[in-house]
């Protein structure tokens, strides 16, 4: 044990003797930075000042955190992304007490246990994306009581065991999402009561039963992107009161899940497109009465939205119905006695014409109605009118013929087919 120390020690004394900066490395002895970033180095540098606070290491060809990192006590922030690790040695950063951030994420580690983390007691940000990893054992992060935002997405997720989050008292933010996860690992939440984000798209559920997010009572945002989900069970959100923001774009869902998001009385965000209903009905936002941004985009079935669609969103500020190729038909007053929406998106519909009493146009801060195939004649002189008087982006008719292509703005009401003594003709 006594020749262990000296040994260490006088190592250490030559670390510190010998300090310089590898080529292609910036060694900031003031900020305490040092960035080897494409340096072309396959193992930590061993030769640096050993007082550094932040390292990054990003892009070279790393395979192991070797006893280099022992050296540097004082780091709090090390960047190892985009490198070559296939394994982290067990305690292999137990020196990094003040470590805050750690990001191995895009490497080839395939696993992890409950000792690898050993020793990182100040750490707030792991970030893991991009590696091989398959199965997350119990206890696993343990050590890190400190955590705030654990990221594994984009791995081979497919098992979590129940005990894994034990001891993630304060974390925030978990991402999950882009991993073979046949189920939400709802046994898993019960460590996780202050998460308050969580993103588990990208995976390959096909339902969400009853009490999915059980343990997860103070999540504010919940994002379900690309989960193949066909089918939501009626309860799936419950116990999600405060919840604000939803993602559910990118599923199969054939109609609006209106009695299971009727739950979320606090939601206040809802994205839901690229899932294949047909029809927004009336009545299918029920409940949401808080709701201030509500996106469909790439609904590829949407043809139309009914009046009373936003019947119980008194609150919607921004409505985003862009990119939906078959919606051509929004009915009369579908958007009439909503005092709050500003900001209108129907760009890259299926709309020929828009009529003025749609809804208070003048009202709008922000409108984006380009690239619809309109219809240019009189009935849109209003529009023309409206959109010479406001920044907004430019608008192309589409037929007939003559004036394909042009700028609406550009036409006057003769173009417009409109009769010279009576300019305001909807004809």
């Amino acid at each position: 044990m006594w020749s262990l120390l000296v040994t260490t020690a006088l190592l250490l004394l030559v670390h510190q003797a010998s300090a310089f900066c590898p080529p292609d490395c910036d060694c900031n002895d003031e900020t305490l930075v040092v960035t080897c970033k494409e340096a072309n180095l396959d193992v930590i540098p061993i030769t640096l000042n050993p007082s550094i606070q932040r390292l990054v290491l990003k892009y070279n060809r790393i395979k192991t955190v070797d006893s280099a990192i022992q050296f540097y006590s004082s780091l709090q922030h090390v960047d190892l992304s985009h490198n070559q690790l296939v394994n982290i040695p067990i305690r292999g950063f137990e020196p990094q007490e003040k470590l805050v951030e750690l990001q191995l994420n895009h490497n080839k580690l395939s696993s992890v246990n409950n000792k690898t983390f050993i020793g990182l007691k100040s750490l707030k940000v792991l970030n893991l994306r991009g590696n091989f990893l398959e199965d997350l054992p119990d206890r696993l992060f343990a050590p890190l009581s400190h955590l705030e935002e654990l990221d594994l997405g984009q791995n081979r997720i497919s098992r979590i065991d129940q005990a894994c989050f034990e001891g993630l008292t304060a974390l925030r933010i978990l991402y999950l999402d882009d991993n073979q996860l046949r189920s939400v690992p709802t046994p898993s939440f019960i460590y996780l009561g202050m998460l308050a984000e969580l993103r588990v798209g990208l995976n390959v559920f096909t339902t969400l039963a009853d009490g999915a997010f059980n343990g997860l009572g103070r999540l504010s945002a919940l994002d379900l992107r690309g989960a193949g989900l066909t089918n939501i069970s009626d309860n799936a959100f419950r116990g999600l009161s405060g919840l604000r923001s939803l993602v559910l774009t990118d599923n199969r869902l054939q109609s609006i899940p209106t009695k299971q998001l009727s739950k979320l009385t606090r939601l206040e965000e809802l994205e839901i497109g690229q899932n294949g209903f047909s029809m927004l009905e009336a009545g299918c936002f029920k409940g949401l009465s808080y709701l201030k941004r509500l996106e469909i985009t790439g609904a590829s079935n949407l043809t139309r939205v009914r009046k009373g669609a936003f019947a119980d969103n008194l609150n919607l500020e921004t409505l985003t119905l862009n990119k939906n190729p078959k919606l051509k038909t929004i009915e009369e007053g579908a958007l009439v006695g909503l005092p709050n929406l500003y900001h209108l998106n129907l760009k890259e519909n299926a709309f020929t014409s828009f009529s003025e009493s749609m809804l208070a146009w003048p009202e709008l801060r922000t409108i984006d109605i380009a690239e619809n195939p309109i219809e240019c004649g009189c009935n849109i002189l209003w529009l023309r009118e409206m959109l010479v008087r406001r920044n907004t982006s430019a608008v192309f008719c589409n037929s007939p013929a003559p004036l394909k292509y042009k700028s609406l703005i550009s036409l006057s009401a003769e173009d417009l087919g409109c009769a010279f003594n009576d300019t305001r003709k909807q004809g």
